[in-house]
């Protein structure tokens, strides 16, 4: 093993290797950034590439651009609300907010430095524990699965504070936005009233672009003609003291640590880790009650806990052969381009293979940190473009990336449709990031469920009988769910018992 090692760490350290995962680093940032593109688009523009390179360098590449896009989807997030990537999303509600506050270098600076932290410690836990945690992956059936994406459902509620009813009907609307098209069980169409466009369902960067890309741009528009248009202004990046950072190191980790674990199971993906772990700080957090307004701690979690799921998706891809998503997919055709078969003997048969992914994601995490400063000195100039042509800009962007998702002219109006419908919730008080929560996560709960209700005979009590890791999480979301009710009533009883005080007698 240690002979594996050394040959792996000289073969990741050679001058083409090194090259593969800064310019693919760079890529992915650059692609990440650029509203509408993410992941899958940079790693397919990547692929060819591959085929002239030894396995450790097309690996290199491939791990280096699936980091830094991920990272880069918080750039845009932050600078003009648009999140680059869905699994960006949830930057939007803290990054934004900080950005509008004058602090987008601020942000940038919590964002960068909680995606390295999230980056190695997934890494870590990939070589230290990948082969166990692999192992305890396979006791998630759909039934688990569906337990744990029900349960990350309960952020819909933490973010909807103040506006409870419009939360939850924006997030029953997402929800119901991923059941048009195809039935993912029995392949029968539904909700697509004849109309053969519908049915692929909504693209989901269509839906994300439309209500968060062009709603802000109609908002700032709005605003621009009323000569009140908000100005994003920085310089760059810039980190907070280190006492900021000392007292957030718990949500660090436990961010990073819920990045990794849900990035093990195969099909959910950074977006879902993203939002578990933006309801759970929203939870536990001491400051909880700044999160959706310029919270440090909302970065953090999101950050953390996304881009953590790249050490986590390659424990099942490597150990067991099973790809978490089209990232991890492509990997895996790449390796078996090369003579490298994924699964359970991986580690025994090629073993320089597996080390040499290791060393290059630990290297590509640490060039991520000073890539991002780069990148983040360009964007500050490409905001110094005036305010309507910039907007002008970020609309063509996003239409294009979103055209070049399906090269589908149906998912422009998708798009447009959606932007437009955002304003207008955005206009009456009404949350759009529960519609993009309900979207993301709806998808695989229905799955899930099916395929319980399946194994158990269409017996849905029989998912709280000989499932009990089911079990646990369904009693933490039942907790979860209860904890604003008990709050509320602990709230209410203080007032009451304040007003009943009698009152102090001068002396």
């Amino acid at each position: 093993m240690d002979q594996a090692i050394l040959e792996a760490f000289a073969q990741t350290t050679s001058w083409m290797c090194l090259l593969c995962i800064f310019v693919g680093t760079l890529w992915g940032i650059i692609v990440g950034a650029l509203p509408g593109l993410g992941s899958v688009l940079a790693i397919t523009i990547c692929l060819p590439f591959t085929y002239a390179l030894d396995p450790a360098s097309a690996i290199a590449l491939l791990l280096g651009c699936y980091c830094g896009s991920v990272y880069g989807g918080c750039i845009s997030a932050i600078l003009i609300n648009t999140p680059g990537t869905p699994q960006s999303a949830a930057t939007c509600f803290d990054g934004f907010p900080m950005a509008q506050q004058g602090k987008a270098d601020l942000a940038l600076g919590w964002a960068t430095g909680s995606s390295v932290f999230g980056g190695l410690l997934s890494c870590i836990v990939l070589i230290v524990c990948g082969p166990q945690l692999a192992k305890f992956a396979l006791n998630f059936g759909p039934v688990e699965t569906f337990a744990l994406i029900l349960m990350a459902l309960t952020c819909i509620a933490s973010i909807s504070k103040g506006s409870m009813p419009a939360g939850l009907l924006s997030g029953v609307l997402g929800l119901f936005l991923v059941t048009v098209g195809m039935d993912p069980v029995s392949g029968n169409m539904r909700f697509t009233f004849g109309y053969f466009k519908l049915s692929g369902g909504f693209e989901l960067i269509a839906v994300v672009v439309g209500v968060f890309a062009l709603t802000e741009v109609f908002a700032r528009a709005a605003e621009f003609l009323n000569n009140k248009a908000p100005q994003v202004a920085y310089s760059g990046m810039r980190f907070a003291p280190w006492h900021e950072w000392k007292i957030r190191i718990g949500l660090l980790l436990k961010s990073s640590i819920i990045g990794s674990v849900v990035g093990i199971l195969p099909g959910t993906g950074a977006a879902t880790a993203a939002f578990i772990s933006y309801a759970e700080a929203k939870r536990s957090s001491p400051r909880s009650a700044g999160m959706g307004q310029g919270e440090p701690d909302g970065l953090v979690a999101s950050e953390a806990a996304n881009n953590a799921v790249t050490g986590g998706a390659l424990v099942p891809s490597l150990a067991l052969g099973l790809p978490g998503d089209a990232v991890t997919a492509v990997m895996l055709a790449t390796l078996v381009l090369h003579g490298i078969t994924p699964g359970v003997r991986l580690m025994i048969d090629n073993p320089v293979a597996v080390y040499s992914a290791f060393i290059a994601l630990i290297i590509a995490n640490i060039l991520m940190f000073f890539q991002g400063f780069a990148v983040a000195k360009f964007f500050a100039r490409f905001l110094r473009i005036p305010e309507p042509l910039l907007m002008g800009m970020v609309v063509i962007l996003c239409l294009l990336g979103t055209y070049g998702i399906r090269n589908s002219a149906f998912d422009l109006v998708v798009t447009l449709v959606f932007g437009i419908f955002g304003y207008i919730l955005r206009v009456f008080g009404m949350p759009v990031a529960p519609l993009v929560i309900g979207m993301v996560l709806g998808t695989q709960l229905e799955l899930s469920l099916r395929q319980g209700l399946l194994l158990s005979d269409g017996n849905f009590w029989a998912f709280f009988n000989g499932h009990p890791i089911a079990l646990a999480l369904f009693a933490m979301t039942a907790v979860l769910l209860c904890l604003p009710l008990i709050r509320y009533g602990l709230e209410r009883r203080r007032a009451a018992l304040g007003q009943a005080a009698p009152p102090e007698v001068e002396e």
